[in-house]
């Protein structure tokens, strides 16, 4: 079966019963500290997948990843059926699966500016604005990074949209078309 169809199911099943328990956006908050520990540290996924390392070795560490504590029920309940179906594996694509789950759910959107400079809280704000404007009511998961190399202005991603008003693509840009003519 498809690697990416089974996290699917999880994830939309997961999700179904958090927010019955009234649990979904504590769930969002700890797949997405799942997720980030998995990012941060690649070593991670071969502990999960290992099949020598004690399930209850992996449960825990897997709490710990995503911070849960002793009220996070319907975490403990997921990490036991993972463990009951031999799916602990594929922990990290149903974590990611989850998050877009949930932001789709709720009309969140994943903002993320990448500057050459940090940004100036002025500046910063006024970016919020506008993509607030443009979202039409949805909400912003925002993040900004450092990319010297744009070598000036910024790019901003939203979704799977993309405004590049960097240097660094002005300069490509004019390259191309000194080339073309």
């Amino acid at each position: 079966m498809n690697e990416g169809l089974i996290p699917r199911r999880y994830a939309k099943a997961l999700y179904k019963v958090a927010l019955e328990r009234h649990q979904d956006a504590r769930m969002f908050d700890l797949m997405q500290n799942l997720a980030q520990s998995f990012d941060l540290n690649h070593q991670l996924q071969d502990i999960v997948a290992n099949p020598f390392v004690e399930l209850s070795e992996k449960t825990k560490l897997l709490t710990t990843a995503a911070g849960a504590n002793a009220q996070d029920s319907t975490f403990a309940d997921f990490l036991k059926l993972l463990a009951e179906n031999r799916r602990v594996p594929l922990v990290h694509q149903i974590a990611l699966s989850y998050i877009d789950i949930y932001r789709r759910a709720n009309n969140i959107r994943r903002v993320q500016v990448v500057s050459a400079a940090p940004l100036d809280p002025a500046v910063e704000k006024r970016i919020k604005d506008l993509v607030t404007a443009h979202l039409n009511g949805g909400s912003m998961d925002f993040s900004a990074t450092v990319d010297p190399d744009l070598i000036g202005g910024f790019v901003v991603n939203i979704d799977n949209e993309r405004l590049d008003a960097s240097l660094r693509n002005e300069l490509k840009e004019m390259r191309l078309s000194l080339l073309n003519n």
